[in-house]
């Protein structure tokens, strides 16, 4: 890649060192807010004020009329003789505080505004709410201003603007002189209405009038008799009224259950319902209930005919000579559950995970320096023009039109050639065009796709160097709507090519040593990590060089995955390479399941129906994250481990896509036995930097031409068929340094992204010797948790625990490891090994877990 950074210029480097120093030995923030010490002190901060603005309120409306001239003439004298005068409690502050809330604006509903500063500063101090913090600040907000207008009209109403005005305060007092003069008397109306309103949208009577209309509406338990000779008779009993409890209506109104709270609603209902079944197979049958239910009775005494009964608006019964059916159960309907959970909660936002979370800022790059020179002269343009006429025209040739485009490494000729000039004759010029030119890299691309033209690139003698700076902070890559938006380079013609990764869907990338390989890698990293919440994407590095990707370990705790139990996150070791690529599949299998259980075809669809909650968690589903897996030199692993690495990346390629697992393989030596037909037919985007022969460039990219490029970030990119020429941005080891120190700052995650345990082959029986010390302290916990509730749920130990779902998860797969609960199951929850504590514990005693 070429690069013209001006490297002479001593005293500017000196300037950027010395900025670089001041800017590290600047007040950090983020970190003095975001610290536990801080927090609890602005919180205890934000209680305390609210106590004091509600002491001098309330104050004021003792001492507010006295106090008036010593607040209007405060000027005029000294603050000690003004506090003398004060009879506010908290003196000439809360007197001032209070006149402004209270006299100027809201007047006695002032008194409502210190909750919003109490409940904040409880929820930064102590990280929860007593109470929901929004709807408190919006019911505080609207009776703030609707009270203080109500004010407004008993005072205008009773003609004593003078001795009550301190009642509405200066704000509703004037609403009312409008009002007034619209509405006279009747400018209560629309107080009132807004009152109404209020209360409509913001506590939805609707389910509060249909739970008491449902509750109301259950008549006397009616006494069903069957007879010998079918007779019924329908009287009310009232020593038979507590034979069955009235039941619940069969939905269930959502507003802060959580879905443990719905599955024991559930239960309930259930068991309210059993005593119905016993009390039909006698006779006679009491029932009552909410709702019209069918029920099947079968007399004691066999019939001729069937007969039919009706009891208006509550149960409607049929008399068969069959067999006595049960009452049907009341359903919890999951879709009416969802509905009412989104519309109290919103939509899930995986990203609250990290709410503090600051995406990094193009500042952190090096500015844009402009080239020393010009990037292509008039002169160079016409120069070549001439020659390539000339050098065409002397093997009878002819050329109608020619045009330029000039691009940052290229310039791109079009010529036209004359009726009759066949394009395989100006192919085979190729070499003789290069020698007229005295210029390395010719490539002739005849005819060029749906131009009908022939072009001629020829490398500029000034070539300019993309810096990253700019594409990142170029306006179509901030306004890229891409699921994962990857910038690759910069086109002939000077354009920002982005390419969405979740589309393409694997890239397969190639170039000999010292072409630009690894930067590029390193571009498509940095341009996922600006567009990208550590919440919606995880990476998984390998790097068996073990010093390409080593700066990125300072993100192990916001965008990186790893096996569990593992010490690096970049993962160099050959064995844990295997390990993770199967752990990937592993991955993928049950991303798939959950897929299949919520009934769509891929991750956008699927995310996009757990984020309107209409997947329930206790059932396994989770938000699932994109994630990309970046191998820097394939070839190393093709040599040491062969098939163990080629089997899981091909069946990566075929099936990961719809999963949101994507690809990103890079290799040094694109030969058939390290790109092999399997994993290449599965890799349709490919891109290359310049390597050694046209051989390698037909490996991987089935057609020459990588060969001829002129290196240094020089590419070509092949998707759909079509063949790109680009030049990649230039990104620098202190750019990636910045960058991730500025993220690894940051609040993150407890750690990396746990992928599934995956134990390799090894000893008789296909699995690895279990390793105690390796377990998780909970684990004897957890396994009497689960053996306790006979359900082998990760989510159960989530509630019951208190735990993350990742450490939740390595502990269940644990657990499965020493045989207390079965293999995975999809959406179901796991078998339990174990009927009782007893059994458990004597298998932990002779596993050696306490």
């Amino acid at each position: 890649m070429a690069v013209n950074k001006p490297r002479g210029n001593t005293q500017r480097q000196q300037e950027q060192k010395a900025a670089g120093s001041r800017l590290r030995l600047s007040i950090d923030w983020d970190g003095i807010f975001a610290s536990p010490k801080s927090t609890l002190a602005w919180g205890i901060f934000f209680m305390v004020l609210g106590l004091v603005m509600e002491v001098s309120f309330v104050s004021y409306i003792f001492t507010g009329i006295t106090d008036q001239s010593v607040i209007d003439g405060i000027r005029e004298e000294s603050i000690r003789d003004a506090g003398r005068q004060t009879r506010n409690v908290l003196g000439v502050l809360g007197a001032t505080i209070s006149h402004i809330f209270v006299y100027r604006w809201f007047g006695i509903s002032a008194i409502l505004l210190p909750v919003i500063a109490v409940l904040g500063g409880w929820k930064i101090a102590f990280g929860r709410e007593p109470y929901s913090l929004s709807r408190k600040t919006k019911e505080v907000v609207f009776f703030l201003i609707w009270g203080s207008v109500l004010m407004g009209y008993v005072v205008l109403m009773s003609n004593q603007e003078s001795s009550l005005s301190f009642i509405s305060g200066g704000m509703g007092y004037a609403i009312n002189v409008i009002l007034f003069d619209w509405l006279k008397w009747g400018s209560i109306i629309p107080i009132i209405f807004a009152l109404f309103l209020f209360a409509v949208y913001f506590y939805d009577f609707r389910d509060t009038i249909e739970q008491w209309q449902v509750k109301n509406a259950v008549p006397d338990p009616v006494t069903v008799e069957v007879n010998d000779d079918a007779t019924v008779s329908t009287e009310p009993v009232a020593e038979e009224k507590e034979a069955v409890k009235p039941q619940e209506p069969k939905y269930v109104s959502v507003v802060n259950d959580t879905y443990d709270d719905l599955e024991e609603e559930k239960e309930e209902v259930v068991e309210e319902v059993e005593p119905v079944a016993e009390e039909i197979e006698e006779t006679p049958v009491a029932v009552s209930a909410a709702e019209p239910v069918m029920l099947s009775v079968e007399p004691v005494v066999a019939v001729a005919q069937p007969a039919k009964v009706s009891v208006p608006g509550v149960l409607e019964l049929e008399v068969e000579d069959t067999m006595v059916k049960e009452p049907e159960e009341f359903v919890v309907e999951e879709e009416d559950v969802n509905a009412s959970i989104l519309r109290e909660f919103g939509q899930y936002d995986p990203t609250l995970d990290l709410p503090s979370y600051q995406f990094p800022d193009v500042s952190l790059m090096n500015e844009v320096f402009e080239n020393a020179h010009e990037k292509v002269s008039h002169d160079e343009l016409e120069g070549n023009k001439t020659r390539i006429v000339d050098t065409l025209g002397s093997y009878g040739i002819n050329i109608s039109k020619i045009k330029a485009t000039i691009g940052p490494t290229v310039t791109l000729y079009e010529i036209i050639p004359e009726a009759g000039v066949r394009i395989s004759k100006i192919k085979n010029l190729e070499g003789d065009i290069a020698l007229s030119l005295a210029a390395l890299g010719i490539r002739i691309i005849a005819p060029m796709p749906g131009r009908g033209t022939i072009g001629i690139e020829v490398p500029n003698k000034n070539r300019e160097t993309v810096f990253i700076r700019s594409v990142l902070s170029n306006e179509r890559f901030q306004k890229s709507t891409y699921d994962l938006p990857v910038i690759l380079g910069k086109t002939i013609s000077n354009e920002i090519h982005i390419a969405d990764l979740a589309k393409m869907p694997h890239l397969l990338m190639a170039g000999a040593t010292g072409q630009g390989k690894s930067v590029g890698l390193n571009v498509i990293l940095a341009s996922l990590i600006y567009k990208k919440h550590p919440a919606e994407l995880k990476f998984v590095l390998v790097d068996p060089k073990k010093v390409e990707l080593t700066l990125f370990n300072k993100l192990e705790r916001h965008f990186l995955a790893k096996l569990p139990n593992s010490g690096e996150a970049i993962i160099t070791d050959t064995k844990k390479v295997i390990f993770t690529l199967n752990s990937l599949c592993i991955e993928m299998d049950q991303r798939y399941d959950l897929l299949k259980e919520a009934s769509v075809r891929n991750l956008k669809e699927y995310n996009a129906k757990f984020a309107q909650r209409r997947l329930n968690p206790e059932r396994g589903h989770r938000f699932l994250p994109y994630i990309v897996l970046v191998i820097d030199e394939l070839a190393d692993l093709m040599m040491t481990a062969g098939k163990e690495v080629e089997t899981p990346i091909a069946r990566l390629a075929q099936l990961a896509r719809a999963v949101g697992i994507h690809l990103v393989v890079a290799t040094q030596r694109p030969s058939v036995k390290v790109i092999t037909g399997l994993i290449k037919a599965n890799f349709p985007a490919r891109l290359s930097f310049r390597v050694t022969s046209s051989i390698d460039s037909r490996t991987i990219l089935d057609a020459g031409g990588a060969e001829q490029l002129v290196g240094q970030g020089d590419m070509l990119l092949s998707i759909n068929s079509e063949m790109i020429r680009l030049q990649c941005p230039f990104i620098d080891t202190r750019e990636i340094e910045d960058v991730c120190d500025f993220i690894g700052a940051q609040r993150g995650y407890d750690g990396a992204y746990a992928l599934p345990e995956y134990e390799g082959e090894e000893g008789g029986e296909g699995k690895s010797e279990v390793n105690v010390d390796d377990f998780d302290n909970l684990l004897p916990e957890a396994a009497r948790l689960i053996v306790t509730h006979q359900q082998g749920s990760t989510s159960l130990i989530q509630r019951k625990m208190k735990l993350g779902y990742n450490r939740a998860g390595r502990i269940v797969d644990q657990l499965e490891s020493i045989g207390v609960v079965g293999p995975f199951t999809g959406s179901k929850a796991r078998d339990v090994m174990f009927m009782d504590l007893s059994g458990l514990e004597e298998h932990l005693r002779v596993m050696g877990i306490n």
